[in-house]
């Protein structure tokens, strides 16, 4: 069933590692996959822009359907699978709707963390600015509280409730990400005990970035 599926994906990346999540917990595991290098532009390649035009990982099929985005592909993957492995949709109206509203706010918290942790990458160095540095830590700043109080007033151990959900498969990398990156495990207690709680799940230790195995984490986001 899985010999159809193939994910052409980069270690690290909150996007392809959401989608080798929800392969785990949908029981198919021995998809055709094949890790590739972003420092080595292997994401420019022909054999990804055959499947991305955008150059871009992940690049994910699934017999002749393409879909890139890796949201969709969650869900495309729940929809066609819905029988098999974990149910990533809740039945319960209230935890359906707290887990597609907690999905639709990833990218803003995606966005928002890229403006620290890329800043230098993505501004040119005479265009960089002390005051822009500022407004991205703050803005972040109120984005990782926010998820902690989410946290704070859920109740189950999961990002919409007492299951784990589609919510948990998008958002948990972005949220592993903060901490690969040096974000206080002190200063949000709840965002800690999620993360230290869901990396030992199954589908996510299964699917590791194996570079980050490898490679100690970096300290931007201490001050966050």
């Amino acid at each position: 069933m899985a010999n159809d599926i193939t994910l052409l994906w980069g270690s690290g990346s909150p996007p392809c590692w959401r989608i080798m999540i929800a392969l785990e917990e949908k029981n198919l595991q021995g998809y055709n996959q094949k890790l590739l290098s972003f420092e080595k532009g292997e994401h420019k390649s022909k054999e990804v822009l055959d499947i991305n035009p955008r150059g871009q990982l992940p690049a994910f099929k699934c017999g002749d359907k393409i879909i890139n985005e890796s949201c969709g592909a969650c869900f495309f993957l729940e929809c066609k699978y819905k029988s098999q492995g974990t149910k990533l949709i809740p039945d319960c109206d209230a935890e359906q709707a707290l887990m597609f509203q907690r999905v639709f706010e990833v990218n803003t918290f995606g966005d928002k963390m890229a403006n620290v942790i890329y800043y230098n990458w993505k501004v040119p160095e005479g265009e960089r600015h002390d005051s822009a540095i500022k407004r991205n830590k703050e803005a972040l700043s109120a984005e990782v509280k926010l998820w902690e109080g989410y946290l704070q007033k859920t109740s189950g151990g999961f990002l919409a409730g007492k299951n784990f959900s589609l919510a948990d498969v998008i958002v948990f990398p972005a949220i592993a990400y903060l901490y690969r990156f040096g974000l206080s495990e002190q200063r949000y207690p709840k965002l800690t005990e999620y993360y230290k709680n869901l990396m030992n799940r199954p589908s996510i230790k299964a699917t590791w970035p194996p570079t980050w195995k490898e490679t100690p984490g970096q300290d931007i986001l201490k001050d966050i």
